[in-house]
C-alpha cells in the first residue's frame, strides 16, 4: 500500500515545493533580495526531486500535467492569501479549466497503473 502511495506523495511533496518556490520567487524581488532568493533555489531544487522521484513510477505526461495545473492553481491562490492579488472572472474561469483538465488527464489519461 506504501509503495503504491508514494509517487502519489512525492507529487503532492512536488505540488508544495513548487508554489512555495514562486511565492518565494516573487519576493525575491527580482533575486535581489537574499533571503527570499536562497528560499526560492531551495525549494526548487526540492520540488524537482520530489517530482523525478515521482516520475519513477507514475507515467510522465500525467505527472508533469498534474503537478503543473495543481502548481499554477495553488500558486494563483498564494497570489491571492499573500499578496492580495484579486482575480478576474478570466482568471478564475481559466483556473477552473486547468482543474478540470488535471481531472480529466488522471480519470482519462490511459494510464492510470504506476509503473513497475
Amino acid at each position: 500500500m506504501i509503495k503504491v502511495l508514494m509517487p502519489y506523495l512525492m507529487l503532492m511533496l512536488a505540488v508544495i515545493f513548487g508554489t512555495a518556490s514562486n511565492s518565494f520567487a516573487n519576493s525575491a524581488d527580482g533575486f535581489t533580495k537574499l533571503v527570499p532568493s536562497i528560499l526560492s533555489s531551495v525549494t526548487i531544487i526540492l520540488c524537482m526531486m520530489c517530482l523525478s522521484h515521482a516520475m519513477r513510477s507514475l507515467p510522465v505526461g500525467i505527472t508533469y500535467a498534474s503537478f503543473a495545473g495543481i502548481c499554477i492553481v495553488g500558486t494563483a491562490l498564494v497570489g491571492v492569501v499573500k499578496f492580495n492579488q484579486v482575480p478576474t472572472i478570466q482568471t478564475i474561469i481559466g483556473l477552473t479549466f486547468i482543474i478540470l483538465g488535471v481531472f480529466i488527464v488522471n480519470l482519462f489519461g490511459g494510464s492510470d497503473l504506476p509503473n513497475e
